[in-house]
């Protein structure tokens, strides 16, 4: 008789912080709203994820304002925060840890996370960097054109006529893996 495999859904939220939204030190037009939207999206299908996981980036080591979410955003929501950066570029939520020293990889499999949608600022860099990273792990992976959720643009040529993503080259030279699904 065959073992049936868990399966589990679990929502990235990366960097929807203080210095990433208006106002801040790097702020991305929107960042605020998306705040409000993934709270708005959190509150309204309480059910639809095993894990809500976000990430903060220190990218200035002393600025620690600068690295708390926005206030729009319940942290209330989150089940796990991944700290990056302190300091040093990281744009993928792969690139942190938990607040216990766990590795992302090492929380996903913990937890058997087969599926990730993913939000957040800023579109064109740490989503996308997390997006691949993930695809890289195998996971099923999905990024949403809803503004609601995610400010940055989508990079031109990142996604094609269809809604298909494209990889950039260096993603492209990475084992083969599961694909990104594009929604909204």
């Amino acid at each position: 008789q065959p073992v049936e495999q868990l399966m589990s859904r679990a929502l990235f939220i990366i960097d929807v912080q203080n210095d990433f939204t208006e106002g801040g030190a790097l702020g991305v037009e929107g960042g605020a709203a998306v705040a409000e939207g993934i709270t708005k999206l959190l509150h309204g299908h309480p059910d639809r994820y095993d894990a809500v996981i976000a990430s903060r980036d220190w990218h200035d080591g002393d600025n620690d304002n600068g690295a708390e979410y926005h206030p729009a955003l319940e942290d209330a929501l989150i089940d796990v925060h991944v700290l990056k950066g302190q300091g040093k570029p990281a744009y993928s939520i792969f690139e942190g840890v938990t607040d216990t020293g766990e590795t992302v990889p090492e929380l996903l499999d913990r937890l058997d996370v087969t599926d990730i949608d993913v939000v957040g600022i800023a579109t064109d860099y740490c989503v996308l960097a997390s997006a691949l990273d993930a695809r890289t792990e195998n996971l099923l992976v999905a990024l949403t054109r809803d503004p609601d959720v995610r400010a940055g643009r989508m990079t031109t040529g990142l996604i094609d006529a269809r809604g298909d993503a494209l990889l950039p080259a260096k993603a492209a030279q990475q084992p083969a893996a599961a694909p990104i699904n594009v929604t909204g």
